[in-house]
């Protein structure tokens, strides 16, 4: 199972919109079955349908209980939904904490489509999800392709560089006999390209739906996310690190070890570096034809005067090295 995001991973991400309770709006039970959320639907639809309600605010209530159903009727929806927990409250700031929703398998469709404006909590969780829902006439017997399936899912870095074969786990609605819902996990080994990026999709044939009539099963594609990777950041092929290096290296100039997805590169720093400047190893990104490059972004680290030599030291270097770099601020 995936774990459960809390507040507390996510403190600088709780602004911005309010969260929606799509259970008390409906007025249902977090368990409810999905023909205890249909039954909720139709009684609440009729007493806030905006022709007839002598309610207040009936036009808004009516709204609000089609984006909850919308989310709560449809058995991936819901299960990614309850994977956020219940910590936050109903008009709780909120933002959906980052890829949320990696590990999900879901048949596309999040959209209302239509006319239908849903809110900025919807859109934030469920828009511009790629696919739709495929209908199918009821009428005799049926044959054809499965649905396609798609999903989010986490690798390394290092796993992208290199190309990789790992086993994956994606969740997947299940209904019991009395109609709830649970998520089901399932396991695929899948081959990582190397030299994949970010928002690449792999297609592994088969793996989608089940054809009707016999037909061939539809595809699950993965859409390919990063982690969060200790010194590296990455756009597109290319990566960039902060590299500390000591006063002296940045004073004289020096030659260091970069750490690279590679292994150490020397690397030559040129004399009088300062702070934020940015250096190239070209060609040590990601691999391709034409493959990333890696920026080097240079951090000066002071050592602490935290011993009387140490401090003996810097007060000499006030003395012979009279300079202030807040000179040009002050005029």
């Amino acid at each position: 199972m995936l774990p459960r995001e809390t507040r507390r991973d996510y403190p600088d991400t709780m602004s911005g919109m309010e969260y929606k309770d799509y259970y008390k709006i409906m007025e249902v039970a977090r368990d409810a079955s999905q023909d205890e959320i249909k039954r909720a639907y139709r009684k609440l639809a009729r007493k806030y349908h905006p022709d007839v309600s002598k309610e207040p605010n009936a036009e808004q209530h009516f709204k609000e209980i089609g984006e909850a159903y919308e989310v709560l009727k449809d058995p991936e929806k819901r299960v990614a939904y309850d994977h956020l927990g219940d910590q936050w409250k109903a008009g709780d700031q909120f933002r959906p904490p980052p890829d949320w929703n990696a590990g999900f398998e879901f048949s596309g469709g999040f959209g209302g489509g239509g006319d239908v404006n849903f809110s900025d909590f919807f859109e934030s969780l469920f828009g511009g999800q790629a696919g739709t829902r495929n209908t199918r006439s009821r009428r005799g017997p049926v044959h054809g392709k499965g649905q396609d399936h798609h999903a989010k899912i986490r690798v390394s870095i290092e796993d992208a560089y290199q190309g990789a074969t790992r086993s994956i786990q994606l969740q997947t609605p299940d209904t019991d006999a009395q109609g709830h819902i649970h998520s089901r996990t399932r396991s695929l080994n899948v081959k990582i390209p190397k030299g994949v990026t970010e928002g690449q999709k792999i297609r592994l044939n088969g793996q989608g739906a089940p054809g009707l009539g016999g037909g061939k099963s539809g595809d699950l594609y993965l859409e390919i996310m990063f982690e969060k990777h200790r010194w590296y950041r990455i756009e597109g092929r290319d990566l960039s690190l902060d590299l500390p290096i000591t006063p002296w290296e940045a004073a004289l100039g020096a030659t260091v070890a970069v750490p690279t997805l590679g292994g150490p590169v020397d690397m030559k720093l040129p004399p009088n570096s300062q702070s934020g400047r940015k250096l190239r190893l070209k060609g040590r990104g990601l691999p391709s034809v034409e493959p990333g490059d890696l920026y080097v972004i240079l951090q000066i680290v002071i050592p602490p005067a935290d011993s009387e030599s140490a401090r003996l030291f810097y007060a000499q270097m006030a003395e012979q090295l009279p300079f202030n770099p807040r000179a040009e601020m002050l005029g």
